[in-house]
């Protein structure tokens, strides 16, 4: 063969297929996996040469990790390093996720999801928002920085939100025809400008006001495109399972492939459920339906702490919000619905403020809150929990984001067992105090639950990780160890792989992955992240 331009001698494969790993070198030239030479050195074969040769005993060699599920959408433009997922071996985030992200919009829709998701990614003032189309936010990741790219590589899914912003506005009422009719026009453009499918948060206004026939019909051009369903669906607590089972009918008389987004089985109500959600996805798989889902491997989950109203009190938008929570006798309403029926934006389950912790705050001045659940500073003003709540919304103007102790390790294990689960970190990166996953999820699952839990085998989890989630965004060339894909990989020791984030330490880099390569090219080098921005925009394939 030619000289290739690196040679990973002697390195452990898992190969993402969920086969046994072998030992082999792998050849990369041009971006692209070469050649793949297996017990080269034993058998005494010739052995490939490059122009630099790593000798990696010792060390597994798989595909780049792909998070599912990913809240990056202005953090790849803002930080060339994201060193927050490079580090982890993620070398594809999929974003534009749980119905709400910046484009498709115009003037109006785009300072409104601003607003609206500030909580996850920060209100962009340091972004310049060039792009209105959905191609033309792919064309500004491709271009990065100074046209050189961005960190990691970037699929987009249509947020049906968004849309809905566009179509019908922040009412809470059915879509006339006309507004159907754009809302299908906005989706088959996404679609056809290259994003691979398209997301939903049916606990977020204003994509929750959407009935099934709307979304039915969505979905229909989303298959007519060949892309994939990806809803938040409408509670993970009180009717979760007829929540899922929603998604699944919807998405199967749509004809259209379901991804379920972190598809967690939380609260008490839910404590030991998993296996009758894996029985409803296993009738369903057995009748012939498409189905994949992620999930991280954490209890907690993370939002924003003005998801947890009640959806009335979304209605308008952002503005219309802080006015109904200024209003006395309506923050009394709103209370009422949190506290006592259970708010639709809280799964349906009434909020336990003891398990509400603020995670990040837009005002620094307003950094006291964060780090203590919302009962705990309550408890030092001396005020009720929802006085605590609604004063830290309105003074932050719905900026915190918070993390919610609701989960059962129980149910996080069974489900990550099952064959058709990935991984997806759900990473929100702002805040003083985000949650550990979005830093973590990747070398978590190769340490905690592989290695010292047992839960996966490596190549399972590996298989998981990266050949699983690409079958299900159809790149033909990308999630295994193959001559011919591209050489986005990742080089870990499975000895002492580990998440160094934590709860107390969530911006921790991790251990144990020294190398990380996007298009043959090492974006992680012996452990530290090099300039190279070899990320690019990864558009759906026909």
């Amino acid at each position: 063969m030619d000289h290739a331009d690196l040679v990973i001698q002697d390195v452990d494969v898992a190969d993402g297929s969920g086969a046994t790993a072998y030992r082999a070198d792998v050849a990369v030239k041009g971006g692209r996996i070469v050649a793949i030479v297996k017990e080269a050195a034993a058998a005494g074969c010739q052995r490939p040469r490059g122009t630099r040769e790593l000798d990696a005993e010792g060390l597994v060699l798989s595909p780049g990790f792909i998070d599912m599920h990913a809240h990056s959408d202005l953090a790849l433009l803002r930080d060339p390093d994201h060193s927050a997922k490079a580090a982890q071996g993620v070398t594809l985030e999929v974003i534009g996720q749980d119905g709400l992200s910046y484009a498709p919009v115009d003037d109006r829709t785009l300072a409104e999801v601003r607003r609206t998701i500030t909580g996850w990614n920060g209100h962009g003032g340091d972004i310049d928002f060039t792009w209105r189309s959905v191609g033309e936010y792919l064309d500004r990741l491709d271009h990065g920085f100074d046209g050189e790219g961005i960190a990691v590589n970037a699929a987009y899914l249509v947020p049906q939100g968004t849309v809905r912003m566009l179509a019908v506005g922040w009412e809470d009422r059915e879509a006339t025809p006309q507004e159907l009719d754009r809302m299908r026009r906005l989706v088959a453009d996404g679609l056809r400008e290259g994003a691979v499918g398209m997301s939903s948060g049916l606990t977020y206004t204003p994509g929750m006001y959407a009935k099934d026939a709307e979304l039915t019909a969505l979905c229909r051009v989303v298959a007519e495109h060949g892309g994939y369903y990806c809803p938040h669906h409408r509670s993970y607590g009180a009717g979760a399972l007829e929540a899922y089972e929603e998604m699944v009918t919807l998405t199967r008389e749509a004809g259209c492939p379901l991804h379920l987004a972190h598809a967690t089985m939380n609260f008490g109500v839910n404590e030991g459920k998993a296996p009758d959600l894996l029985a409803l996805l296993d009738k369903a798989l057995a009748e012939g339906a498409d189905i994949t889902l992620d999930t991280y491997p954490y209890t907690p989950g993370c939002t924003t702490l003005v998801a947890m109203l009640p959806s009335w009190a979304g209605e308008g938008g952002p503005e219309a919000v802080l006015a109904r929570l200024r209003d006395d006798a309506t923050a009394e309403r709103v209370r009422h619905h949190m506290e006592v029926v259970g708010a639709d934006g809280c799964h349906g389950v009434p909020i336990e403020w003891d398990t509400i912790e603020i995670s990040g705050v837009s005002d620094p001045d307003l950094g006291s809150y964060v780090g203590r659940t919302v009962r705990e500073s309550a408890d030092l003003r001396g005020e009720a929990p929802w006085t605590t709540a609604r004063r830290l919304l309105i003074e932050d103007r719905l900026g915190p984001t918070i993390l919610q102790h609701v989960g059962h390790e129980e149910n996080v294990r069974a489900i990550m067992r099952h064959p058709v689960h990935t991984g997806g970190s759900d990473g929100i990166l702002r805040g003083d105090k985000p949650h550990p996953r979005a830093y973590g999820t990747f070398p978590h699952y190769l340490g905690r639950y592989v290695r010292e839990l047992g839960v996966l085998s490596l190549e399972e989890c590996v298989a998981h990780l990266t050949g699983r989630p690409a079958a299900r965004l159809r790149l033909p060339d990308r999630g295994l160890v193959r001559e011919g894909y591209r050489a986005d990989l990742v080089l870990f020791d499975p000895a002492t792989v580990a998440a160094g984030s934590t709860f107390a330490a969530p911006r921790t880099l991790p251990t144990g992955i020294p190398h990380v390569l996007i298009d043959g090219r090492f974006v992680v080098e012996d452990g530290r992240r090099t300039d190279v921005l070899a990320g690019r925009a990864v558009r759906r394939t026909a």
